[in-house]
C-alpha cells in the first residue's frame, strides 16, 4: 500500500505538519519533517489532489479555531498491541478542552490491569507512549498532562511550545501576551 506525505503549513512554532497518508487514512503525523518511527524514508509528496484539499482544508479550519474535531480517517498500522490501545482510549474519550494525566490515561485504557493502583509506572509507561504517538494531533497526545503540570512533549523546547500552543487554542491554558492564534 502507498504511503506519501501532505505537508501542511501551520501557526504552530515548528512550523509545517506533514501527514503520511494512504488509501485507508492518515498512517502518521509529524511535526518535524519525515522524522516517525516505522516510515520508509524519502516518501513522495501525495498527487492525490481531492485527499490533499481535505486534508489542508481540515486542518486550516482546526488552526483558525474553527474545528474541534479534524474528522479524518486512520490507518493504525503504525500503532499496536497496547499502544493502540492507549491512543484509541484517548482519541474516543478526551475531546477537544479536555485533559487527562497520563496516570489516568494508564487506567482509563485498562491496558495496564496487572499493575497496582496508582503505580507510577503505568503513567511513566503511558508518557513514553505519547512521545511515541504516530498519530499526533489526530488522536491528540498534547492533551496528556502531568499530574502537577503540563508534562513533556517531543522535540525538546519547541515541542513544549506546541503543546502549549495547542492547549490555548483548545483553551485549557489561557493566551499569553505573545499568543499567535485565532481570537
Amino acid at each position: 500500500m502507498s504511503i506519501s506525505w501532505v505537508t501542511v503549513p501551520t501557526p504552530l512554532p515548528s512550523g509545517p505538519v506533514r501527514l503520511a497518508v494512504t488509501d485507508q487514512g492518515v498512517a502518521a503525523v509529524s511535526y518535524h519533517g519525515d522524522t516517525v518511527a516505522g516510515l520508509p524514508a524519502g516518501l513522495p509528496e501525495c498527487t492525490d489532489r481531492e485527499r490533499v484539499e481535505r486534508v489542508r482544508s481540515r486542518l486550516d479550519e482546526y488552526f483558525a479555531g474553527n474545528r474541534r474535531d479534524l474528522e479524518l480517517p486512520v490507518d493504525w498500522r503504525f500503532a499496536t498491541g497496547p499502544h493502540r490501545v492507549v491512543l484509541e482510549t484517548l482519541k474516543r474519550q478526551v475531546p477537544f478542552g479536555r485533559t487527562v494525566t497520563y496516570g489516568e490515561l494508564a487506567t482509563r485504557s485498562g491496558a495496564f490491569e496487572e499493575l497496582d493502583e496508582g503505580d507510577w509506572a503505568a503513567a511513566r509507561t503511558v508518557g513514553k507512549m505519547m512521545g511515541a504517538n504516530p498519530l499526533c494531533l489526530l488522536v491528540p497526545c498534547h492533551r496528556v498532562v502531568a499530574s502537577d503540570g503540563i508534562g513533556g512533549f517531543g522535540g525538546g523546547q519547541v515541542g513544549i511550545e506546541v503543546k502549549r500552543w495547542l492547549l490555548t487554542l483548545e483553551g485549557v491554558l489561557p493566551p499569553t501576551l505573545d499568543w499567535t492564534g485565532p481570537t
